[in-house]
């Protein structure tokens, strides 16, 4: 397993938020997540100005054997989306927390980071799941 960077913060069901120094969240799917759902075809990027709230459902993601979900982990307004997913999904796979980023938000209430999981958080879960 790659090294958890720490400056994201964590959903438990593996989507990971960072805080930009704008004040926009950028989020992804985990190292993790994307790992077990394997190569991944498409992506369903949210729109541009949708209005989100936290733990909702607004981004999937496809791979060769499983959909899923993207959940947001700040409510707020979509403000950009990763377009170049459109053409290479695999990005995801191959850089999962950098260019593999689905998309970003402009929080309406920045607390809501403080809910989610730290990266140490985080890697627990992950070996409790592994324990499984």
């Amino acid at each position: 397993m790659s090294e958890i960077p720490g400056d994201l913060k964590f959903l438990k069901s593996h989507e990971w938020a960072r805080l930009e120094d704008d004040g926009l969240v950028r989020v992804g799917i985990s190292e993790h997540a994307q790992s077990q759902l394997g190569d991944l075809v498409y992506v369903e990027l949210p729109g541009v100005g949708d209005m989100v709230q936290i733990g909702s459902a607004c981004a999937v993601v496809e791979s060769v054997k499983a959909a899923s979900d993207v959940y947001t982990p700040v409510s707020g307004t979509v403000v950009e989306v990763n377009d170049a997913l459109s053409d290479k999904p695999e990005t995801i796979n191959e850089d999962a927390y950098g260019e593999g980023w689905i998309f970003a938000v402009k929080p309406s209430n920045p607390e809501d980071m403080e809910a989610l999981l730290d990266p140490d958080a985080y890697a627990e879960l992950l070996d409790e799941e592994d324990a499984h």
